[in-house]
């Protein structure tokens, strides 16, 4: 045993060394440690926990070191941005998506649940005092949940291994080949493993263990949970039950959170991402990065490097909205452009009167936009005539945008050019105002339809938080006296906005069965911006454009621009039913013949069940 707890403690070692390092982890050699040594005392077995914290916490977009959709970019499923892939061409197969693990591996989902599941045996056999480890056993308790619910949404019932399997030898290979466990069962022990770990954890820690999950960020992860057992793709026959329980977990969360400094943040801009540790009310589940680069390796986002454009000193300029999610903004009142009574919306000056929002998420041809090292930047990304005649153009920018926009969501200006390769901007998985929004679907799915109620009223105050104009009525452009099916669109379109860019945009849409609905027979378009050709070959409006721009850009927009909607889909998206629940891979069935293929892959397993 001792040789297998040396083995443990080296590859944690290893892994503190060489894994992505949170600012809550401290560094420490464990290789020539003893089981005793790690488990009876809580300052080298919170090591170990904090590798799994390493192990475990989603990076940007949500994203996981082992998941299919984070490999494609969850923005390039949705009209918030566009890549080539087999998703939205609809062509993946069963050996698609590997997420469940096609060979053994300790980086995989499962080899990353076996050490959560031997830090739970090894902590409960130390020596330490039982509050300790009920403690610690609640923030492995929560990963385990957090890996189980990455499989569950994407396959239905998986494999529950809750305790570390056998190593070696004939019988630890037959211990291993498990059957899937029902989809509800496994939803069942997420449940579980999240009602303890809510039952331990504290409702805050202390500055210098930031980052921790708390208890409000458990209950708030139990709701988003919930919510999706209780959504269409799981819930086709619409159970109320399962919203009533949805609605408990939220409501039960935002008593903790608001009971405990947890709110919106008072306004909707770039500070609501790097307003960093407890200051911050909207962060609830937190992914913190570094601002420095240190030894230990990759410490740093890399969000802000890769969003800003290239020809200001970055790398990146490869988050790239699309036409679609741009025209996608409401107005200022809250309407949906061509529908309000007080602002016309005209596309060729798409960028007026729009919610404030839209200025804090999309950059735009002319658009003021403070950078790092250049705070009174504006951003161009017109082309101009190259050729006298009008049969070549150029673009102004030294690296074109594909689509013509940039994001700017969270991009923080106070960074210096030579520091962008060092940002850390944390990253927030769940905010507070993801759990206003869970509440309200779930209230509008059991008819809290009434101004007032739940629904209407996290809608406004998510609105309100936006800056967009009450109205006489005070509905902030909402519709007064929706029914069920207008809240729901109310709601998805809410998220759409509010969390743009945030990879939740797929998931909300597949949870909900809206797909095929929403994007099936459609192509996603980037929009071209030309200057008027006045043959010279040049771009002639670089000497003045700053300055015009700051007097009217209007001015600049009508009398010197072209605006074309360029393609960029080469065919039509095509979602496929079936990929509401991926196929198991050949190689998994292969190394586990106990696992069945869902039924929408030709198999047996019924996902729904």
């Amino acid at each position: 045993m001792k040789k297998l707890y040396s083995l443990v403690l080296a590859v944690i070692a290893s892994a503190l060394l060489f894994s992505s390092c949170k600012k809550v982890l401290d560094k420490q050699d464990l290789q020539h440690s003893t089981f005793q040594q790690v488990y009876n005392d809580s300052v080298t077995a919170v090591l170990s926990l904090n590798y799994i914290y390493a192990a475990n916490q989603p990076g940007w977009y949500g994203n996981g070191p082992t998941s299919f959709i984070g490999s494609i970019g969850p923005g390039n499923l949705t009209e918030e941005n566009q890549s080539d892939n087999i998703v939205v061409k609809g062509t993946v197969t069963q050996e698609s998506v590997g997420d469940i693990g096609t060979s053994n591996s300790a980086s995989g989902n499962y080899g990353r649940i076996r050490t959560i599941n031997q830090f739970l045996v090894d902590v409960n056999s130390g020596k330490l005092d039982a509050p300790v480890k009920r403690r610690f056993t609640a923030q492995a308790l929560f990963w385990r949940a957090f890996r189980y619910f990455d499989l569950v949404k994407i396959y239905g019932g998986v494999p529950l291994v809750l305790t570390p399997l056998p190593v070696v030898g004939d019988a630890a290979k037959q211990a291993a080949l498990l059957p899937r466990a029902s989809t509800s069962a496994t939803f069942g022990q997420i449940v579980a493993d999240l009602d303890t770990a809510i039952k331990y954890l504290p409702v805050k820690w202390s500055s210098g263990d930031y980052g921790r999950v708390t208890k409000g960020a458990a209950q708030a992860y139990l709701g988003r949970v919930l919510l999706t057992w209780a959504s269409p793709q799981f819930n086709p026959n619409n159970d109320q039950s399962r919203w009533q329980a949805a609605f408990d977990a939220n409501t039960a969360a935002i008593a903790t959170l608001s009971g405990n400094g947890w709110g919106l943040y008072p306004k909707w801009d770039y500070t609501m991402w790097t307003t960093e540790g407890p200051s911050n009310p909207e962060a609830v589940l937190v992914t913190e990065y570094n601002t420095f680069s240190d030894d230990i390796g990759m410490s740093n986002e890399g969000y802000t490097n890769s969003t800003l454009p290239k020809y200001i000193g970055t790398t990146g300029g490869s988050n790239q909205p699309t036409w679609d999610i741009v025209q996608a903004f409401p107005m200022a009142d809250g309407s949906a452009p061509g529908t309000s009574t007080k602002y016309t919306y005209d596309p060729q000056t798409f960028y007026k009167n729009r919610d404030p929002r839209f200025y804090q998420t999309i950059a735009y041809n002319g658009c003021a936009w403070p950078v790092p090292g250049n705070a009174n930047f504006r951003l161009w990304t017109y082309y101009y005539y190259s050729k006298a005649n009008g049969s070549a153009t150029k673009s102004t920018e030294l690296s074109a945008s594909n689509t013509g926009f940039y994001c700017r969501k969270a991009v923080d200006p106070s960074i210096s050019v030579d520091n962008l390769v060092y940002a850390g901007t944390d990253w927030q998985e769940i905010r507070y105002a993801e759990v206003l929004l869970n509440q309200a679907e779930c209230a509008a799915e059991l008819g809290h339809l009434a101004q007032g109620q739940e629904a209407y009223a996290n809608l406004i105050a998510i609105r309100q938080r936006a800056g967009i104009e009450a109205g006489t009525d005070g509905l902030y452009g909402l519709q007064a006296n929706m029914d069920h099916d207008q809240m729901i669109s109310a709601i998805m379109f809410e998220r759409e906005i509010e969390f743009a860019f945030e990879g939740k945009r797929y998931w909300d849409l597949r949870r909900r069965e809206l797909l095929e609905s929403t994007f099936n027979g459609k192509e996603r378009n980037g929009l071209t911006i030309v200057l008027n050709n006045n043959s010279s070959a040049s771009d002639y409006l670089l000497p003045t454009r700053d300055q015009m721009a700051a007097a009217s850009l209007d001015s600049v927009y009508h009398n010197f621009f072209k605006l074309t909607a360029k393609p960029l889909d080469k065919y039509q998206i095509n979602f496929q039913p079936a990929d509401y629940f991926f196929g198991m891979p050949t190689n998994t069935i292969n190394n586990d013949p106990n696992i069945q293929q869902n039924n929408t892959w030709g198999g047996t397993f019924d996902p729904l069940k």
